[in-house]
């Protein structure tokens, strides 16, 4: 099992398709390619079908998938306004890709799954990419879930466009302007998701004692908003200034555990206030008797989630992560951090110098529990790491 890495800064798109290209194929010493995917700012976006010929011709993987990013990630380097084109390239022995496509048509309200593979593994993983604009990915995922339950995704959504038809999607040598392209994966690889969600846990847990739809109307039989009031002013002058633009909402995932801690929340936006009613609306559908907990987010929480959770992943596996893609939120970077290369430096930093390649996503995939969800201002990665033989019984 082999990785490598390549970028390429140069602003015409062919010449630097080229330079990723025999880059990868220097590192890997012409080993035959399995997977590559390829990620690039919206400088490239016009010339994408040059740099699906040239990467399919000179490469010859036996599946590419790719996307424009709002930005593009390297190895320890992020570059998130300039010019670049990333190619991830792995030899896979043991290991079945089956590629994945599908596109949703508005007009007749119904999704077109282009040979999606038959349920039945049960040691899947799947890798998206989708464009935000024509894909109800939430919806995807619900797919995911019924056809395919307990495999793990993860992705993110394309960027560097404004709106549908401008983003651009890579399957092999084709370019699409919409839907998702993707790879099951299942065999000797174990594909291990990182979610780091950057949030760090405030104020008492409360169970939803009265919601409808995305509107919390009662917690602990309280009015929402008295109980986020209450959290708040709670809070240290330094935390009341984070939160007035950086609060959000945490929902348990597992209610049979015992105890609570940073992870077992998935991470929603508080989107607004009724003062009259005293309702709470949050960025996802909330039902009553769930376990709710409101979060912060800044610079310092997100960096020591990240460094938390790539500890903890190289501590407790046998096999090291060989390779990772990361799928970073376009609201991190320069504009949580105040610095350069944040995401990518930790994880380079955390886990060796690993082959890593990713983009600056409109929405990041990844598991939390064992369901998988569409977040924002998170850093989702995938390590690849060498499967553990199954021991004997004997």
């Amino acid at each position: 099992m082999q990785f490598a890495v390549a970028l390429s800064t140069i602003g015409e798109t062919a010449s630097a398709a080229q330079a990723v290209a025999e880059d990868i194929l220097a590192q890997l010493s012409g080993a035959p390619i399995d997977l590559a995917c390829v990620f690039f700012s919206a400088h490239h976006a016009e010339q994408a079908e040059v740099l699906a010929q040239v990467l399919t011709e000179t490469l010859r993987p036996n599946l590419l998938i790719g996307c424009s990013g709002e930005g593009v990630i390297a190895g320890a380097e992020e570059f998130e306004t300039s010019a670049a084109i990333t190619v991830w390239a792995a030899v896979l022995p043991d290991v079945h890709l089956h590629p994945l496509r599908s596109s949703f048509s508005p007009t007749q309200d119904q999704f077109h799954l282009s040979g999606w593979p038959e349920p039945g593994a049960h040691d899947a993983s799947f890798l998206l990419l989708a464009d935000p604009f024509t894909t109800p990915i939430q919806d995807i995922l619900g797919i995911l879930e019924e056809r395919y339950p307990g495999a793990k995704a993860v992705g993110g959504l394309a960027g560097g466009g404004q709106e549908a038809g401008m983003n651009r999607l890579i399957l092999n040598d084709q370019v699409l302007d919409d839907g998702l392209v993707g790879v099951q994966l299942t065999g000797a690889v174990e594909i291990r998701p990182i979610i780091s969600q950057g949030c760090r846990l405030i104020g008492d847990r409360f169970v939803v004692t009265k919601a409808e739809r995305n509107l919390i109307h009662e917690l602990g039989g309280m009015p929402a908003l008295e109980r986020l009031q209450a959290v708040f002013e709670s809070l240290p002058e330094d935390d009341r200034l984070r939160a007035n633009r950086a609060l959000h909402l945490g929902i348990v995932i597992d209610e049979h555990r015992n105890r609570f801690e940073r992870g077992d929340f998935l991470i929603r936006n508080l989107l607004g206030a009724d003062r009259t009613s005293g309702a709470v609306a949050i960025g996802d559908v909330v039902q009553e008797g769930q376990t709710v907990q409101f979060h912060l987010r800044d610079a310092e929480s997100a960096t020591d989630d990240l460094n938390e959770l790539l500890m903890t992943d190289r501590a407790g596996h046998r096999q090291p992560a060989l390779g990772a893609l990361m799928f970073s939120c376009c609201g991190r970077g320069r504009g949580l951090f105040g610095r350069p290369n944040h995401d990518a430096a930790a994880t380079t930093e955390r886990l060796g110098p690993i082959p890593l390649a990713g983009f600056f996503a409109q929405g990041e995939i990844g598991p939390i529990g064992h369901r998988n969800f569409l977040h924002g201002y998170t850093a989702s990665l995938a390590l690849f790491a060498k499967r553990d033989a199954p021991r004997n019984s004997s």
